[in-house]
């Protein structure tokens, strides 16, 4: 139950164990930044963030529902560890996207 493999290694799904909910948690965190950049657009005028995290949004649905797969199957399949990669890497990707796009509306640049 603790994600550990008989064998004392971690299993392919500990790692979708963590991306999952997390993924989840930051589909809700730009779900919220797009409705706080709407509110200010009115003070701010227009800009291009909420689309630009919406399209990160999008990459954290992605790495959500490649983890959820990547769980409901076998561990020892190669689809599994491959849908588990694509997880992480989605999920990293719009970590990175997210912070960019933060800073930049932090410098009034987008």
């Amino acid at each position: 139950m603790n994600g550990r493999s008989p064998k004392g290694g971690y299993g392919t799904r500990a790692l979708s164990r963590h991306i999952l909910p997390a993924a989840g948690t930051m589909i809700g965190v730009c779900t919220t930044l797009v409705g706080l950049v709407k509110i200010a657009e009115a003070r701010i005028g227009p800009s291009h963030v909420d689309e630009a995290v919406s399209l990160t949004a999008i990459l954290f649905l992605a790495s959500a529902a490649a983890s959820y797969l990547s769980m409901r199957l076998d561990d020892g399949r190669p689809f599994a560890l491959r849908l588990e990669r694509i997880a992480d890497i989605c999920f990293v990707i719009g970590l990175i996207g997210l912070s960019t796009i933060t800073l930049l509306f932090a410098y009034e640049s987008i």
